[in-house]
């Protein structure tokens, strides 16, 4: 029986990506092939996780028109959500690709003041949801505490679930040690933990290590852009190189990653398939346009030419 994997969304966005000829200060910038997407950390793991063929469950903070249309998309992708109802409309996002340039601009509001019923709320929910996984994907909205995610944790911990989060700043330092299965943070989230920069392979694999000895979390999945991704458990710490496509856009590449990652381990695949299958599917957003628009024929056609060029 394939395992059943929920994420949580406290942020979530209307995420609109368009492109300009030139985005020039003082002027009206017109622009063309607008898209909207559903968006949020935990929305885009979910949406992934369903192109990949697992069972994701999208529990999400929902609230105004902005939040509506975040239900509705979900409902057209096929993927199961659920909500808790805020005051606050979700945010809106939006991602603007210069020609002249090459160069992709994102505007990203800080969201909607969330209650302390509300997140109290969301909490609630995580007591009474059947996964096996836990994925916690994105920013805290305002109005949260800091530690949200630790207590987030220890519930999901407590229901003898795994989970999983991927943060960033005082809600990352706060939540780790508080019964983290895996814990996704880039280099430079990686360098705010440990204080200094940590410029080298051997000592990013060795400080990925080291949070999990030292009880940040039970699995580590350390992503270094171009230069792949590390995973690290107590028995092992591996690296996989970075997987090279023409790349169209950044928005949603960590998620997916995290998508693949969570999926393959769910799979028991082995832990080095399981960080390449993350790694394809990090690929395989970049490749695409819009947010996290990962297709499982992109995937399965990256994974054919790696086994094909092994």
């Amino acid at each position: 029986m394939p395992a059943r994997i929920a994420t949580l969304t406290v942020n979530p966005a209307v995420d609109m990506a368009t492109v300009a000829p030139s985005v020039r200060p003082g002027h009206k910038i017109r622009t063309f092939d607008e898209r909207y997407d559903a968006g949020g950390g935990g929305i885009n793991v979910a949406r992934v996780v369903g192109e990949l063929g697992g069972q994701a469950l999208a529990l999400f903070a929902s609230g105004g028109v902005t939040g509506r249309f975040v239900e509705e998309f979900l409902t057209a992708a096929r993927v199961p959500w659920q909500t808790v109802g805020i005051a606050g409309a979700c945010r809106i996002s939006v991602t603007v690709y210069d020609q002249s340039t090459g160069q992709e601009y994102r505007f990203v509001p800080r969201g909607p003041e969330v209650a302390p019923s509300e997140w109290a709320t969301m909490l609630e929910r995580l007591r009474q949801v059947e996964a096996d996984w836990v994925v916690a994907s994105g920013s805290l909205a305002p109005g949260m505490p800091t530690d949200f995610y630790a207590q987030a944790a220890r519930i999901v911990a407590a229901r003898g679930a795994r989970f999983v989060l991927d943060t960033s700043g005082p809600a990352l330092t706060a939540a780790l040690g508080a019964g983290i299965f895996l814990l996704k943070p880039s280099l430079s989230e990686l360098e705010a933990i440990v204080g200094r920069p940590v410029d080298d392979l051997p000592s990013q694999l060795a400080q990925a290590k080291r949070l999990v000895e030292d009880g940040a979390a039970r699995m580590v999945a350390l992503t270094l852009g171009d230069a792949g991704a590390i995973l690290a458990t107590a028995d092992s710490v591996i690296h996989s190189p970075a997987i090279a496509v023409r790349q169209k856009t950044g928005v949603g590449a960590g998620d997916s990653f995290l998508a693949g990652l969570v999926f393959g381990l769910s799979e028991r695949q082995p832990l080095d398939e399981a960080l390449q299958l993350g790694l394809v599917c990090g690929a395989a957003a970049v490749q695409g346009v819009g947010t996290a628009a990962v297709r499982r024929a992109d995937v399965d056609a990256l994974l054919a030419r790696l086994r094909s060029d092994a």
